[in-house]
């Protein structure tokens, strides 16, 4: 898969100057009080799930423009991200996506083992029509005014969770694109009735040990109304089926100014908080790199976390959700997984002593100041020395380009085909 060598030779090279900036962060961090070796323990137990799909380059709705080397089954997904936990050694797991990445679940347990990986999430599809179905979701699925229709797509949800508990997965997230293009096109009041009735078929299906994420989208297929369009909704689902089913929150899934970190409060008070697909936004979906536009939110959204670790029944899941088209998809991954792994070390650095004196006191100012003191702090050699010692690159983008990785697989991969829009 991967060369050891080329890690090991370009570790030798950065190593030296990785000590210097170590050491010089490590007594800064010092005098405020803070352990550099207790936050690099924290990184290297830090662990995010890559997204099958986001392997392959994404498109728009109107093209795609695959890259060389692009894998062509789940088998070569699998592969690829091996790549990118080998070198950031924060992407344990994989979510896979079902019918996209089905196969015989002994060889996906098997391909996985090789690379040292295990399964996150599965993911349900009803929003597409496959070429053996029945009955179309071009009108809904799950919540569709044909019965028939809607049992087809709950037993597609339970056949997702069978594959899962043959390859160790615990967790189903299920997102759907019913809604409403028009006004009047359908009763919001019996669509969503009939979505609860069908998510009480799939909860009734789950073993005891798993959970049932519901994700909410503010728009997108359906543009005038969406049965799941919010936190409140995904909320009320939760509520409404039991205790094993949690929300699951998009960071990309909200319009624009809406204040996620004050959403993942609001559901850890609640006791519904599942786990997170991480991405990042500008308009909403854009499914791009995590830290790309908003670093800052994304810290934000982790202070919450940190903060509430402990909570009694606080499980997380934590997912990237990203497939974008202009980048190599295990750089962007990679960048992505770094880029968590970061804000939730920045956010480890928070006084909270110091936080909740000021919260205390309404000192707005300090309060604020407090969170961006740790936001500031460049930890890239906490990072950088959390991955050297769990045995992954220090620059994992420059030793993947060096490893000529994505070179060597494009000569035994298919070139795929780019003449459709949309996820592959």
């Amino acid at each position: 898969m991967l060369d050891q060598t080329v890690i090991e030779a370009g570790n030798a090279r950065l190593e030296r100057d990785l000590d210097k900036d170590f050491d010089s962060l490590g007594e800064r961090l010092d005098r405020s009080g803070a352990d550099i070796n207790v936050l690099v323990a924290r990184a290297q137990r830090f662990g995010v799930a890559v997204p099958s799909w986001g392997t392959g380059t994404g498109g728009t709705r109107f093209a795609r423009f695959p890259g060389v080397g692009e894998p062509a089954n789940i088998f070569d997904k699998l592969e690829d991200c091996g790549v990118i936990h080998t070198l950031t050694q924060a992407a344990p797991s994989v979510s896979l996506h079902i019918p996209w990445d089905k196969a015989d679940p002994a060889d996906l347990r098997a391909k996985a083992d090789q690379y040292g990986l295990s399964f996150d999430a599965m993911n349900s599809n009803t929003f597409q029509n496959q070429p053996d179905q029945s009955h179309s979701y071009k009108f809904g699925s799950l919540t569709h005014t044909d019965a028939a229709t809607r049992t087809q797509a709950v037993e597609h949800n339970l056949e997702c969770i069978e594959i899962g508990q043959k390859i160790g997965s615990k967790a189903l997230t299920v997102w759907i694109g019913d809604g409403a293009n028009f006004p009047g096109q359908t009763h919001m009041g019996r669509q969503f009735e009939r979505y609860l009735s069908s998510m009480k078929d799939i909860y009734a299906g789950l073993p005891d040990d798993w959970r049932l994420f519901s994700e909410h989208k503010i728009y997108e297929p359906a543009f005038y109304s969406t049965v799941v369009q919010d936190w409140g909704t995904s909320l009320l689902t939760a509520q409404e089926l039991g205790d094993k089913a949690m929300c699951l929150v998009d960071l990309g899934h909200h319009a624009p100014n809406v204040n996620i970190e004050m959403i993942v409060s609001r559901l850890i008070h609640a006791g519904k908080l599942g786990g997170f697909h991480f991405n990042d936004s500008k308009y909403g979906d854009d499914d791009l790199d995590s830290g790309t536009i908003d670093p800052y939110r994304l810290f934000l959204v982790w202070n919450e976390l940190v903060d509430a670790e402990g909570t009694p029944g606080l499980d997380l899941a934590h997912m990237i959700d990203q497939s974008h088209n202009v980048t190599d998809p295990i750089e962007s991954l990679m960048i992505s997984a770094i880029e968590i792994q970061r804000a939730f070390v920045q956010a480890s650095l928070v006084d909270r002593v110091a936080l909740a004196a000021y919260q205390n006191g309404n000192d707005a100012l300090m309060a604020s100041a407090t969170l961006r003191r740790a936001f500031r702090t460049d930890v890239d050699p906490i990072l950088a020395r959390a991955r050297q010692l769990s045995g992954g690159a220090i620059d994992p983008v420059g030793t993947y380009r060096a490893s000529g990785y994505r070179a060597r697989v494009a000569q035994s991969r298919p070139m795929a085909d780019g003449s459709g829009g949309g996820i592959v």
